[in-house]
C-alpha cells in the first residue's frame, strides 16, 4: 500500500507543474500592452571649431631661399651719368632697349642711357650694327637673343617656336617646316633660356589679391634613344610620373610660376618661393590650394615670423619663440573626396586667417573658395604643351625637356596670347581697314591686365628683346 506522504508529494509536484504550464501558455497583460522602449540618448556632436595653430619651434628649411642670392646679379651702386645728345638731328633709330655688352665699359648693362648709336647694316646684312660711343665697341642688335649667329630666316624660327607654343610636337613641327628635329630642339633650348631671363626681368613686384596653386600629373621618361626597346621605354615611362606645378592670379589670369618636379615638400617650397619673388614684398595675397598638406609648411616658411608667446605663469622660464604666420596671411583649402573616380564631396577649410577675412577678399569678385581657375588653366596647358597632353605619342624624356617647353608657353601665355575673359569693350566701334565689321573689343593679355605692359606682344618681339643683366631703375 502506497504511503500517504508519498502521494501528497506527488500531488504537490503535479500542481506546481500545472501552474508553470498555465503561466507560460496563458496570455498576460504585459504581452498585450508592450512597453515602448525609451529613445536612445543622442550621441554627442563632434566639435567643428578648428584648433588654433600653435606655431613651430623652428623655421622650415627652403633650398631655393639659400641659393637665391647666388644667382641674382646686383646692379652697381652708382649708375653712370646719362648721355643726352645736344647737337645734330634727332636719332631715327630707337636704341632705348639696347645696352653695351663690353665688360670693361662703364655703361655695360645700362639700357637707355644714351650711349648707343645705330651704325647701319654691315656688308648689307639683315641686322643693324650698334656702337657704344663710350668704349667705341661695335655689336649687332641680335646679341643676346636666339637670332644671333643664325643663318635661318627669322620668320622660320618664329613660326617653328609658335607651333611648339601652340601644342605641336617637335617631330611634327620638323615635318611641317622641313627642318631637322635636332635643329628644332636646339632652337627650343636657346629660346627657353632667353625666355626664362625675360620672365625674371619683367615679372617682379606684381600686386595681386589672390593666388591659386595646383599640381598637374604628367608623364616623363629618362630613356635615351636606342638604349632600350620601345616596350621597355613605355614601361619605364609609366613608372616615372612627374608633376607640373602652377600658380596663377585668377583675376588677371597672370601665370606667376611654372615648374616640374615630384609631389614633395621641397617642390612646394620652390614653387611658393617663386611666387614670393614675383609678388611685391609688402603684398600678402589670399592663397587657395587643394588639400595637399605641404602647401601649409611652404607658405609658413615664406610668410611667417617669430612670435614670443605670453608668459602665463608668474614664475619659471619664459616660453620659447614660435614661428607663426604673418597677421595678414590668408590661406584656404578645397578638399575633394573622390571615390571610384567620381567626386562625392567638397569641403572648404580655412588654414590661416579667418573665414570672414577670406570671404571679404573673394566678395570683391563675387566668388567663393575654389580652385576652378587654376584647374581650367591645366586644361589649356595640356592643349598647348605637347609633353603634358593626355594620351599623346609626344612625350618628354626628362625634366629639362618639359621645363623648356613650359618656359616657352609661360611667356607665350602671359604676353602673346589674348584672353577672351579679359577683353575690354570700346566706347565706339573702331572701323577696320578692310571690309570686315568694326572692332568692338580690345584684346588683352594677362600681362596687360596685371599692368606689366600696354600692348599685346608678338613672339618675334619677345625673342628680339635683349634682357639686361640686372633690373633697371624705374622710369627707364
Amino acid at each position: 500500500m502506497v504511503p500517504a506522504l508519498f502521494f501528497s508529494q506527488l500531488v504537490l509536484i503535479a500542481l506546481v507543474w500545472l501552474y508553470c504550464m498555465l503561466h507560460w501558455v496563458w496570455p498576460s497583460d504585459a504581452a498585450a500592452c508592450p512597453i515602448t522602449p525609451e529613445p536612445p540618448s543622442p550621441l554627442p556632436k563632434r566639435k567643428r571649431e578648428p584648433t588654433p595653430f600653435a606655431g613651430l619651434t623652428h623655421k622650415p628649411h627652403c633650398d631655393a631661399c639659400e641659393h637665391a642670392t647666388d644667382s641674382c646679379p646686383q646692379a652697381p651702386l652708382a649708375p653712370p651719368p646719362r648721355i643726352v645728345p645736344t647737337r645734330g638731328r634727332r636719332r631715327q633709330v630707337d636704341t632705348a632697349t639696347h645696352f653695351c655688352p663690353n665688360p670693361d665699359c662703364r655703361y655695360r648693362g645700362w639700357a637707355g642711357w644714351g650711349n648707343i648709336r645705330a651704325n647701319g647694316h654691315p656688308n648689307g646684312g639683315r641686322w643693324r650694327q650698334l656702337l657704344c660711343i663710350v668704349c667705341r665697341r661695335y655689336f649687332l642688335e641680335t646679341l643676346g637673343t636666339i637670332f644671333h649667329g643664325k643663318h635661318a630666316s627669322v620668320e622660320l624660327i618664329v613660326r617653328v617656336l609658335a607651333c611648339l607654343a601652340e601644342g605641336l610636337g617637335i617631330r611634327g613641327t620638323a615635318r611641317v617646316f622641313e627642318v631637322d628635329p635636332n635643329t628644332v630642339l636646339q632652337w627650343l633650348v636657346e629660346a627657353a633660356e632667353q625666355l626664362q631671363a625675360f620672365s625674371r626681368h619683367v615679372l617682379h613686384d606684381v600686386r595681386v589679391r589672390q593666388v591659386q596653386l595646383d599640381e598637374l600629373f604628367a608623364l616623363l621618361s629618362a630613356v635615351k634613344d636606342g638604349v632600350v626597346s620601345k616596350a621597355e621605354a613605355i614601361e619605364r615611362l609609366e613608372r616615372s610620373p612627374q608633376w607640373v606645378w602652377a600658380a596663377m592670379d585668377p583675376e588677371s589670369k597672370l601665370l606667376l610660376a611654372l615648374d616640374v618636379g615630384d609631389r614633395t615638400l621641397a617642390m612646394a617650397q620652390r614653387v611658393v618661393h617663386h611666387v614670393a619673388q614675383v609678388v611685391a614684398p609688402d603684398c600678402a595675397p589670399l592663397f587657395l590650394t587643394d588639400g595637399f598638406r605641404e602647401y601649409m609648411t611652404a607658405l609658413l616658411t615664406h610668410y611667417g615670423q617669430w612670435v614670443q608667446p605670453e608668459h602665463r605663469q608668474a614664475k619659471g622660464p619664459r616660453p620659447k619663440s614660435r614661428w607663426m604666420p604673418q597677421p595678414g596671411l590668408l590661406y584656404a583649402q578645397v578638399i575633394k573626396t573622390i571615390r571610384r573616380r567620381r567626386l562625392v564631396r567638397v569641403r572648404h577649410r580655412v588654414v590661416f586667417g579667418t573665414l570672414e577675412a577670406v570671404e571679404h577678399v573673394l566678395g570683391a569678385c563675387g566668388w567663393q573658395i575654389q580652385t576652378a581657375f587654376i584647374e581650367r588653366f591645366n586644361l589649356s596647358m595640356r592643349q598647348h604643351v605637347a609633353a603634358v597632353g593626355r594620351r599623346v605619342t609626344t612625350v618628354c624624356k626628362g625634366e629639362d625637356g618639359v621645363r623648356q617647353q613650359l618656359a616657352l608657353y609661360r611667356v607665350y601665355y602671359n604676353f602673346c596670347l589674348p584672353h577672351a575673359s579679359l577683353r575690354i569693350p570700346f566706347e565706339l566701334p573702331e572701323p577696320t581697314h578692310g571690309t570686315g565689321s568694326a572692332k568692338r573689343w580690345q584684346p588683352q593679355t594677362p600681362a596687360m591686365a596685371a599692368g606689366l605692359t600696354d600692348h599685346v606682344w608678338t613672339l618675334r618681339e619677345v625673342l628680339r628683346f635683349r634682357v639686361p643683366p640686372w633690373p633697371q631703375p624705374a622710369g627707364v
